[in-house]
């Protein structure tokens, strides 16, 4: 039951009912909603700025399971990119080295995964960044893969080839040496016989008489049977593929012509004195890439291990060469 106030009148002298006006009513309720209305509105910037929604709190849980799903993707591509070094390591220094292929250069593999971030820059990262960053490492990781797919697929065709290569490769003396009492002079720095200067011997000088026959020392297509007036006399070059090419000087008569396929041990032409030569003798040279390079290491077809040692040594004498 609503309790009835009273209040003193000094005018009347007499206690009468109090009652509000409906105004000071209205202006009363309407003073309470604003009131309520404002704390409420406090009550949630609070709430929101230093407490978070619901919603929010789930977002926050949601990305930092992404950033852990990241940091474990993260590592991942760590371990696959350690395992491709190897690969392409063991491609380059391994492989190829045996097949005595090129190495693949750096600018034809994908290029090195960028450093990745750190922690914290890691944790700043909103979803769409690191969902960027996935992309971006798994697409170059991926490009390597090709790559590498593509190194490998080229080996496979030098395994296949490996035969092939073996027969272009020189791997006979030039002419026959079973004694191993021809070589008159090795490669490297010796005594020019006509200017009697210390010049660069380019080959190896085996001595034998005129006539002797002289022997393809690996398969190949002959570029050269001739004289051409370069101090080599009649002489006969061999391409021989897979960046080889031999020569052999000073010939008395050439029995390859150019254009002609031949194989190794097939006689090719016979020793003479043609040319800036001082006497019958087969100058033999081996030629990798356009380089000179010392012949003495491409006898392992018809030499073992202790002759080989012993014609090591007798090219490593500095004496003086005939041509």
């Amino acid at each position: 039951m609503k309790k009835i106030k009273y209040y003193y009148n000094t005018n009347t002298l007499r206690y009468e009912k109090l009652e509000t006006p409906l105004r000071v009513r209205v202006l009363r309720i309407f003073g309470f909603i604003a009131a309520a209305f404002v704390t409420a509105v406090l009550i949630s910037f609070i709430a929101f700025k230093f407490v978070g929604s619901p919603n929010e709190k789930l977002l926050g849980m949601e990305n930092e399971r992404l950033k852990d799903r990241y940091r474990e993707m993260n590592d991942k591509v760590k371990d696959l990119e350690k395992q491709m070094k190897e690969l392409e390591n063991r491609d380059n220094n391994v492989y190829r080295s045996i097949f005595e292929a090129n190495p693949i250069p750096d600018s034809a593999r994908a290029k090195e995964l960028e450093e990745q971030l750190e922690r914290e820059t890691i944790l700043s990262m909103n979803d769409r960044e690191l969902l960027n960053s996935i992309v971006s490492t798994l697409n170059k990781l991926t490009s390597r893969v090709k790559a590498q797919n593509a190194s490998y697929t080229e080996i496979d065709k030098l395994v296949s080839n490996k035969e092939l290569l073996l027969s272009h490769t020189p791997a006979i003396q030039p002419v026959s040496n079973k004694d191993l009492n021809r070589l008159a002079s090795g490669f490297g720095h010796r005594i020019d016989p006509i200017y009697k200067t210390v010049k660069m011997h380019a080959g190896l000088d085996f001595a034998a008489p005129q006539g002797t026959p002289i022997y393809a020392t690996a398969d190949g297509t002959v570029t050269t049977g001739g004289n051409t007036n370069n101090g080599y006399g009649n002489h006969v070059v061999i391409n021989h593929g897979y960046g080889y090419e031999t020569l052999y000087g000073h010939m008395v008569r050439v029995k390859a012509k150019p254009g002609e396929a031949v194989k190794r041990g097939e006689v090719i032409g016979w020793v003479g004195s043609t040319g800036k030569s001082t006497g019958p003798h087969c100058h033999y040279e081996v030629h990798k890439n356009g380089q000179k390079i010392n012949p003495i290491y491409f006898f392992y077809n018809d030499l073992s291990p202790d002759q080989f040692d012993r014609l090591l040594k007798q090219a490593a004498s500095s004496n003086q060469s005939l041509d």
